[in-house]
């Protein structure tokens, strides 16, 4: 939460996010219910027998794989996936951009000089970057950038300072201005004319947040990093089908806008969880704001390079994917979220975590019984909508870097790169049941990779 006085201190929305968060306590506890409910889910059918053991696993592949299919569907109609149209003259909204800075001397100059870039009044946009503790030469860097650019406000923290990203970034929301914050990452870059590319959206009363679509640079560096690339346009595509039906939008961090007077009346940034950006899409969620996914524009960002940094960065998504729903499922099923929005939540929760469990769940009862699996199906179907979800989003007409080609070869890596997810997400929950918290910001390291300035649209393979 942010230290210090907001007008957010006193509002109703407040209140409720303080009652929701009530259920934090006890996460250990709710993630081994959650741990052993989706073991013995998967294990218990082997009861039935081999044949009669199958009957669950078809209907959940109807439920699950049907809403799955039918999300895909409807995200390739969605008009929310077209770019935004230039905006109109007049006044443009006021824009605080908010990064949180450790260690990043090989990026940070880069980030200021594409702010520096924008098509933007100068009297509309201050970059705010937090120095949280820096060890290597990011401070000096900053320092001799703020006396050439005036919109550059630098502030610094001791490294220890606790509540790792959320704190670094809840200690500027007491000094902002802006109508609406832009949260980037120090690798971030952006086309000049982004913002105001933007302006309907940022006009819109009815949008609480904006979040674009991550793009990879470069992707071709190696089939590590072209899965990945995919795997963002993936998490696009679907995200745009589950806000065309009804379902709910989630901001990724990095190019994620939020309007400052929503954000302060949603009590800052939570300093209790892993991923800021995941737990403040449910806070928006239960405060009746709605969150806009775009495919274009995009913001860049560096993937991760190596297999081993990549377990641990993915290991923080999953905690914190998993740790929201422990915290809030009792509002998540108020009368505070719609049907469309709450059959949204259950299906993707139990796609993405309660499938990974339940199939440990049915190794267990596969050799307890001595029997074959039995959510092949289920599996199965998951994996088809992956498959044919990377081929739709590779491709899609796209700026910024190029998605990797929509090849059977890629695809094919790419899908099966996507399981690391059946591995990670039952680790990562075990591990939440059993050992207690220490939070910490295991952030990404950045490269400094070279960010090619040739944004044109382009369509692969079409």
């Amino acid at each position: 939460m942010p230290n210090g006085d907001s007008p957010a201190s006193e509002s109703p929305v407040m209140a409720s996010v303080i009652d929701d968060l009530a259920w934090s306590e006890g996460r250990r506890r709710k993630a081994l219910i959650v741990v052993l409910a989706c073991l013995w889910a998967g294990a218990a059918p082997h009861w039935l027998g081999p044949v009669r053991g199958l009957l669950p696993a078809f209907g959940l592949t109807l439920m699950l794989g049907g809403y799955g299919f039918s999300t895909l569907r409807r995200g390739r109609s969605s008009a929310a996936v077209t770019s935004a149209a230039p905006s109109a003259d007049g006044v443009v909204p006021a824009i605080d951009v908010l990064v949180a800075a450790r260690d990043e001397e090989q990026v940070i100059a880069r980030l200021v000089q594409a702010i520096a870039g924008l098509d933007y009044p100068a009297d509309r946009l201050k970059l705010w970057v937090m120095d949280d503790g820096s060890q290597d030469r990011t401070p000096e860097i900053l320092k001799q950038l703020s006396e050439t650019h005036p919109f550059l406000q630098v502030r610094r923290r001791p490294r220890n300072a606790g509540g790792g990203k959320s704190g670094a970034l809840n200690a500027l929301l007491p000094q902002l201005q802006g109508d609406w914050l832009l949260v980037l990452d120090a690798d971030a870059a952006l086309t000049p004319d982004v913002l105001l590319r933007l302006q309907p959206q940022l006009n819109d009363s009815a949008l609480g947040a904006v979040q674009l679509r991550k793009a990879v640079v470069g992707a071709d560096s190696n089939w590590l990093t072209r899965s990945q690339a995919l795997e963002m346009a993936f998490d696009a595509e679907m995200q745009l089908g589950r806000i065309a039906q009804g379902g709910i939008g989630e901001l990724r961090g990095n190019g994620q806008l939020i309007r400052r007077q929503v954000l302060l009346d949603c009590g800052g940034f939570n300093e209790d969880t892993v991923t800021d950006d995941l737990d403040l899409s449910f806070r928006l969620l239960l405060a009746g704001q709605q969150v806009s996914v775009l495919w274009n524009p995009v913001v860049d960002e560096e993937p991760v390079m190596r297999w081993g940094a990549l377990w641990r960065q993915r290991q923080r998504w999953a905690e914190g994917g998993l740790q929201r729903f422990l915290d809030y499922w009792p509002s998540l099923f108020s009368d505070r979220l719609s049907g469309r929005q709450q059959l949204d939540l259950i299906v993707f929760f139990l796609l993405q975590y309660g499938l990974p469990l339940a199939t440990v769940g049915d190794v267990f009862g596969m050799i307890w019984w001595r029997q074959w699996p039995l959510l092949w199906p289920l599996s199965v179907s998951t994996l088809s909508l992956s498959a044919l979800a990377l081929w739709r989003s590779g491709r899609r007409s796209s700026e910024g870097p190029e998605l990797p080609a929509a090849s059977g070869w890629n695809l094919l890596v790419a899908n099966t790169y996507l399981i690391h997810w059946f591995l990670v997400i039952p680790w990562v929950a075990v591990r939440m049941a059993l050992r207690p918290k220490r939070l910490v910001w295991a952030k990404t390291v950045h490269a400094g990779l070279s960010v090619s300035r040739d944004r044109k649209s382009t369509r692969l393979n079409s």
